[in-house]
């Protein structure tokens, strides 16, 4: 059974601390748990059936990603990224992934770019079924797909960091739902390298982020909580 879909009342193993950090990670990424919510080493305990210290080093491991705030006496609590950080995470995301772009388009394989169009055809879905937090993971894979192409490990490793922080920032200061997945702009892209035209990827990538940071409402706003046991359980 994948860790990224654990439902706490079907699990057939113990889960480890990688399983939960894995779980919570989509959690966060799908907007289930909204940023700010504290997450109690013992609700989690009960929700995925493990000890505190399993739930202690997999909330560790997501404060090295940055998803994740642990403040002493306090406990730990999703993250919740400042303008300053938005504004940087996706101006450091408008220098360097229409660069990876470019290199995807001069390396891509035939298998490669059906692994891509099987992506969007995954994030239209998600889309149609109105999920969107699913279609925001998805798209946030699909860059990072772009950038494992591109055989960058150092530089797709810092771009996975930064989709991680997007998630946060989306859910924060979303603006504009029908900018989600521009339905023709991740197409663009992937006929851009399919058709090894480095130069229209790169333009396009950039042209696409750029849309997607003007979407985003820079002044602090509340957002609803849920509690940790409806979110987590699907």
């Amino acid at each position: 059974m994948s860790t990224a879909t654990i439902a706490p009342t079907t699990k057939k193993r113990t889960l480890q601390a990688d399983d939960v950090g894995t779980a919570l990670t989509l959690a966060i990424h799908q907007h289930r748990i909204a940023p700010g919510t504290k997450l109690g080493e013992d609700e989690l305990g009960e929700v995925y059936g493990v000890s505190r210290t399993i739930i202690r080093a997999a909330l560790r491991s997501l404060a090295q990603n940055h998803l994740v705030e642990i403040h002493r006496n306090r406990g730990a609590f999703v993250a919740q990224p400042s303008l300053r950080e938005a504004r940087e995470v996706f101006e450091a995301r408008e220098l360097i992934e229409p660069r990876t772009a470019h290199s995807a388009a001069a390396r891509a394989t035939k298998s490669d770019i059906k692994r891509l169009k099987k992506h969007i055809a995954n994030e239209h879905d998600a889309l149609a079924n109105a999920d969107n937090g699913a279609a925001l993971h998805l798209s946030g894979q699909f860059h990072i797909e772009i950038a494992q192409i591109a055989d960058q490990s150092t530089i797709a490793g810092f771009i996975e960091a930064l989709i991680a922080r997007s998630s946060l920032i989306i859910a924060l200061y979303w603006r504009r739902e029908s900018a989600l997945c521009e339905k023709h702009a991740h197409h663009a892209l992937v006929e851009a390298i399919a058709n090894r035209d480095g130069t229209l990827a790169e333009e396009l990538m950039h042209s696409h982020l750029v849309d997607l940071h003007s979407a985003l409402d820079l002044r602090e706003r509340a957002i609803p909580m849920r509690s940790l046991k409806e979110a987590l359980s699907l």
